[in-house]
């Protein structure tokens, strides 16, 4: 266990029913373009009481959602001064470009920013604009962050090829800890003891649990059940016991991948498997592979059918494919897809998903992980409201859950008094920390200390109540 520091885990969870601790969020937020993004964080945003001012050139889009929700619509192009003017850009705290053109986004947040807009994001479809040297310039020219769903996806699913026993893997602080999702079977060691059983001396800490649609952030006397969805924070040297000991360890490594739908996710996926993985794409319109062609590597198989037709999947082998992954834009194609592809034997499926209603079908359904673009540029967006250090944001696509990865400042409330008396709201919980590149798994005795990265657990729409004790 070398380079590891290993206490006790336990949960820890504390009420908060003070008053004075009522959310006041007062920011003005200005999201242009009303597309699948764009719509889905005017919607969380406006929930969490922000002032929510949404732009779009198509005003049919924009009717039910100023009648539904509370927010403000503005009927005007991103990149017209005068629409901006309308919005009140001067006062914004946050302007965000989420438009299908790239351009616009680009260059409607260059406006925002010289008209007075404090903090601006760019969606983007182009990946050279990521490098360093790109985002710098992009910086000076008042462009604060490019966001690029499509990249994050296929990260999501190349971490979930690479590893393909776990649902769901992110890492904290360049990977000194780490978090996974396991879905368990009857075969698990650890079903149906107390929490507080299972984790003693064990290098891992159990933060969240997704039952049967419910989201749990559990107590030491909670038990594991077959079907939960759990989620871990350990480090990498441990992943081999938790295989282990959440029946994992049959798992077959990924050498076979198929593809069903050419999308720009599909390309960047491709392109970070590629070197272990033997790939095949089927995409049913001709253009869009030709695309591919030029876009992948000469190793993978471009495939211009119906990933939907049994007999092409039967003659493309798929009765020799460890993975099947749905990425067409239909989210009832995708689950469907990934069924035929399980009674076919594949086992491995990921499916994209992007109607937020069919999470918890897919997860009933038992078709593998889920990618949804709309949570995971959430999640980046919605680091950019916190006014706490903070590294990572994630939304748990199968829970309604978050995690959040907190840079220690110099004086904060949680440097004060032991993790067990800091007064962390119901629902929340420490799930680890990292100091001096070091994981350590937290007790009630561990205290905090300026600099470290806190990784804290909690229910959504909690992790702005939680970011006070980080100040």
């Amino acid at each position: 266990m070398d380079g590891l520091i290993l206490f006790r885990p336990f949960v820890i969870t504390f009420a908060l029913n003070s008053e004075k601790n009522t959310l006041q969020i007062n920011m003005r937020i200005i999201i242009a373009g009303a597309g699948a993004v764009g719509t889905h964080l005017a919607k969380m945003l406006a929930d969490e009481r922000h002032d929510i001012v949404l732009m779009d050139a198509g005003e049919e889009r924009l009717a039910n959602l100023e009648a539904n929700f509370d927010l403000m619509t503005i009927a005007a192009r991103p990149t017209s001064i005068n629409g901006l003017k309308d919005a009140g850009v001067a006062d914004a705290d946050l302007f965000v470009a989420v438009t299908p053109e790239e351009s616009t986004n680009i260059t409607s947040c260059i406006l925002a920013h010289s008209l007075g807009a404090k903090k601006t994001v760019a969606r983007i479809d182009n990946y050279e604009y990521l490098q360093p040297k790109s985002k710098e310039f992009f910086k000076q020219l008042g462009v604060d962050s490019l966001i690029y769903p499509e990249m994050l996806a296929a990260k999501e699913i190349a971490d979930g090829l690479h590893l393909s026993w776990i649902r769901q893997w992110w890492e904290f602080s360049d990977g000194a800890l780490v978090m996974l999702g396991v879905k368990l079977r009857e075969n698990a060691q650890i079903l149906n003891t107390p929490i507080f059983q299972i984790q003693k001396e064990q290098p891992y800490h159990i933060v969240t649990i997704k039952r049967m649609g419910e989201t749990i952030i559990p107590s030491g006397a909670d038990e594991l059940r077959a079907g939960d969805i759990v989620y871990f924070m350990t480090v990498k040297r441990s992943l081999p016991y938790i295989r282990k000991i959440t029946g994992k360890e049959d798992h077959a490594t990924i050498h076979n991948l198929m593809i069903m739908g050419g999308s720009r996710i599909a390309m960047r996926a491709t392109q970070l498997v590629s070197d272990a993985m033997s790939v095949k794409i089927i995409e049913n319109d001709l253009n869009r592979c030709h695309w591919l062609t030029d876009m992948v590597d000469d190793s993978v198989m471009i495939i211009n059918g119906d990933g939907r037709d049994y007999t092409l999947l039967e003659e493309e082998g798929i009765d020799k494919i460890d993975a099947f992954v749905a990425l067409t834009d239909n989210s009832e194609t995708n689950i469907l897809a990934c069924l035929s592809a399980k009674r076919m034997g594949v086992f491995k499926t990921i499916a994209e998903v992007e109607n937020i209603d069919y999470i918890s079908m897919a997860e009933s359904l038992d078709i593998g992980a889920v990618i949804n673009k709309k949570k995971i540029a959430a999640s980046y967006i919605y680091q950019l409201l916190l006014d706490a250090d903070v590294e990572n944001v994630k939304c748990l696509t199968f829970a309604n859950a978050d995690v959040a990865e907190f840079i220690v400042k110099e004086g904060a409330r949680v440097t004060r008094s032991l993790v067990k008396d800091i007064a962390l709201p119901k629902g929340a919980t420490i799930g680890g920390l990292v100091r001096k590149g070091e994981g350590i798994l937290v007790t009630g005795d561990t205290q905090i200390q300026p600099g470290d990265h806190v990784v804290v657990f909690c229910l959504s729409s909690m992790i702005k109540r939680i970011e006070k004790l980080f100040n």
